[in-house]
């Protein structure tokens, strides 16, 4: 589904979401209320898909809730999960729209979530009336570019207990959250593989839980 911000019956709700949102917190209301007029809220379901690769419907999207990941698919048809982005976070078309290329990847629903949209066009003219935050957005940029390449590095260099131990360091956030399937096609490993380390993980953390069940 999917509505204008001005339009929405939660309208009200959801201006007070976005105001929290990292990227917008710390501007006006007047710079907010420009920004909320080309904003559009959608509810997606788990597998939907957002943006597709290929597209040059170029988009910027803060998610609301719920989780977004960002998919690549091969000539061969075989999917991988770059990047998961979830609560106060976003997803972006920023490279592709400058160079006016299609879109590299696909914006797909991990699971259920409202995202606000708008063109790149529009956001990009937004953010040159306000030069702070263009700043806070190209840092954001630039990390999320960084985090990629290193997810990429370490998927050579680790095996897979490490790469399913990195990941849960690193995002303790959505270890528990992602669907199994979406965890795996991120780091590179097989349902089956995934599926044995996380019981080999859990049968860890219960002997390790054990000692101190009965200290009291």
């Amino acid at each position: 589904m999917k509505s204008a911000l001005t339009d929405h019956p939660a309208r009200h709700s959801i201006r007070l979401q976005l105001r929290r949102h990292p990227l917008l917190a710390e501007f006006d209301e007047p710079a907010f209320a420009a920004l909320a007029q080309a904003l559009v809220i959608q509810d997606g379901h788990r597998g939907e898909c957002l943006l597709a690769q290929g597209e040059r419907d170029w988009r910027q999207f803060f998610v609301l809730e719920g989780l977004l990941k960002r998919v690549v698919t091969s000539p061969e048809g075989r999917e991988v999960a770059l990047r998961f982005a979830g609560e106060g976070d976003m997803e972006t078309c920023y490279e592709a729209w400058q160079q006016q290329a299609r879109a590299p990847f696909s914006v797909v629903c991990a699971a259920r979530s409202r995202i606000a949209v708008l063109p790149m066009a529009d956001w990009c003219d937004w953010l040159a009336q306000h030069p702070r935050a263009q700043q806070i957005y190209h840092q954001r940029v630039v990390q999320l570019g960084a985090a990629i390449v290193d997810h990429a590095v370490n998927l050579l260099l680790l095996d897979a207990p490490g790469r399913m131990q990195r990941f849960s360091y690193a995002h303790p956030e959505l270890a528990e959250r992602l669907p199994q399937k979406d965890l795996a096609s991120h780091l590179n490993l097989s349902a089956e593989t995934l599926c044995r380390l996380s019981r080999r993980g859990k049968a860890v953390a219960l002997q390790v839980a054990r000692p101190f069940s009965g200290a009291a």
